[in-house]
């Protein structure tokens, strides 16, 4: 049985409620991001997720089970193949999107969303995905776990990022790396 509880406005305005006209976005939430062809804008919702943007932090923390965030991407942009520990499980709100994965083999492997189609990503599957479609596009992602863990992307992923003068901390966290800045 669950225990009954109750809330006043004020508390679920303020801690439950996350107004899309006031989400702050992030076009560097994770190391792929910065790379170009993968660049897209994230914004969380619920819980912080797998992000690498310190910065980027939502209007609802109590994130209990799942992660909730939007994904916008410009025609042909998206994220490079790289694995969770967790569910992913993506939503298209508008336009077509390409959830595609990268076999042991090297074969790689899509499904195209078209709106309001989903798809849930097993653990452990490499997958990326893109805008497939002819204008800017929206889509809803779920990250499994109250603490999702980290993002684990491939080397050549990582060996691309620190060309582009990105890296991880000892935390995860994306740093844009002094031999960027010059």
């Amino acid at each position: 049985m669950v225990e009954r509880i109750d809330a006043t406005v004020e508390y679920v305005e303020s801690e439950r409620v996350g107004r899309f006209t006031e989400l702050k976005s992030s076009a560097k939430a994770f190391i792929d991001a910065l790379i170009p062809g993968y660049e897209r804008d994230l914004y969380n919702i619920i819980g912080r997720g797998v992000v690498e943007d310190k910065d980027l932090i939502p209007p609802i923390s109590d994130n209990r089970d799942f992660n909730l965030g939007l994904i916008k991407a410009e025609p042909g942009k998206g994220a490079s193949p790289h694995i969770h520990a967790t569910i992913e499980v993506f939503f298209a709100l508008t336009g077509k999107w390409s959830i595609y994965w990268v076999n042991q083999d090297g074969t790689e492997h899509e499904v195209i969303l078209c709106q309001y189609d989903t798809v849930s990503v097993p653990i452990g599957l490499s997958r990326g995905f893109r805008n497939a479609g002819d204008e800017t596009a929206m889509m809803l992602a779920i990250v499994g776990g109250t603490d999702p863990g980290r993002v684990e992307w491939p080397q050549e992923t990582v060996d691309m990022a620190l060309e582009h003068g990105i890296g991880l901390d000892d935390k995860g966290d994306l740093v844009v790396l002094e031999t960027a800045a010059k």
